[in-house]
């Protein structure tokens, strides 16, 4: 029997049921697969989602975020980072759902998950790639900022000097980077009536910097 191939999968996260028919010429495809990730052909990220193992290629982590738990949207931090608005690297892979917030700790590291409401989860979500097989869901820039100032517990600055405060103390937010924000999402999240004080500040701080 030929040895079956994990290399169709590429780096894309994919599931128990997905490896069936590749071990279909098995009697106990369940041994193979137990066989697979003591080699580490298969990585396991959660109970019956896998990645391929001994690639040249790290894993795409947002794209495994995206997989984890649905639906969401990486956004926060990551995102931040990501789209270059904030200086520090981000380890942990953080996103915004409409389910319950948790956190999945694996071998690929740290997953959190924030309950966002639905009224403006879907404002601002884009596609992004790593490679051209590796499409995920990720916040836009305006979207990471708002749900950032949006789940920032205990966040007062609800007046132009504290906004800029936050945004240049706190989050050492690139200036240029906030002039290309768009507008629409903000004034969109403004009008949903989540912390609406904090997001006309954030307004007021865009129009000034314009």
């Amino acid at each position: 029997m030929p040895e079956p191939s994990l290399h169709q999968f590429g780096t894309i996260p994919f599931t128990h049921g997905a490896l069936l028919p590749v071990l279909r010429e098995y009697r106990r495809p369940n041994d193979k697969i137990a066989e697979w990730l003591r080699q580490g052909a298969l990585v396991p990220v959660k109970r019956g989602l896998y990645i391929r193992g001994g690639t040249d290629r790290p894993p795409c982590l947002p794209l495994v975020a995206n997989h984890l738990y649905g639906p969401s949207c990486v956004s926060l931090d990551y995102a931040l980072a990501w789209h270059g608005l904030i200086p520090e690297r981000v380890h942990e892979i953080t996103s915004v759902c409409t389910g319950r917030g948790r956190v999945i700790d694996n071998v690929l590291g740290r997953f959190s998950y924030v309950r966002l409401p639905a009224s403006v989860y879907h404002l601002g979500i884009a596609q992004a790639s790593a490679s051209p097989q590796e499409t995920f869901l990720i916040a836009s820039p305006a979207k990471a900022l708002c749900d950032k100032i949006l789940l920032t517990p205990r966040l007062r600055a609800t007046t132009r000097v504290a906004m800029q405060r936050f945004l240049f103390d706190d989050l050492r937010i690139d200036a240029d980077a906030l002039r290309r924000l768009d507008l629409d999402v903000v004034r969109a999240y403004a009008a949903s009536g989540s912390k609406t004080a904090q997001l006309r500040a954030l307004m007021q701080c865009l129009g000034a910097l314009a």
